[in-house]
């Protein structure tokens, strides 16, 4: 997870398509695609509720669609025990659970992103 001057960011793959960066930061999280990515032929949206466009999707909460991937019930329960996250902190539960979730997307950190 990549904490650096108060925000956290990862990397959003489609299959194993770059797709964009999630992060939070001054209150925000904001998602954005990837230059290259729109620009690619074919291209499909990460979700119906986020068509592609080059401005960022922005909102005061966790973006409901990455809400979503985030584990519930047990599942969530061993994760915050077990990582010592609090669960209102969405982005890191997001950074630390969805590097292999249901489905084709997936949310890892980089190293290069530190």
């Amino acid at each position: 997870m990549t904490k650096s001057q108060g925000y956290k960011r990862g990397r959003v793959f489609v299959d194993t398509h770059f797709v964009g960066m999630i992060e939070e930061r001054e209150g925000f999280t904001i998602f954005t695609y990837e230059k290259t990515y729109l620009e690619m032929p074919g291209t499909k949206p990460v979700s119906l509720t986020l068509p592609l466009r080059s401005e960022p999707y922005k909102e005061k909460t966790m973006i409901p669609f990455f809400d979503g991937l985030i584990p519930e019930g047990w599942l969530l329960n061993i994760i915050t025990d077990n990582w010592k996250i609090n669960p209102r902190d969405r982005m890191s539960l997001l950074l630390l659970a969805c590097k292999d979730c249901v489905g084709n997307v997936s949310v890892v950190t980089s190293d290069k992103d530190s």
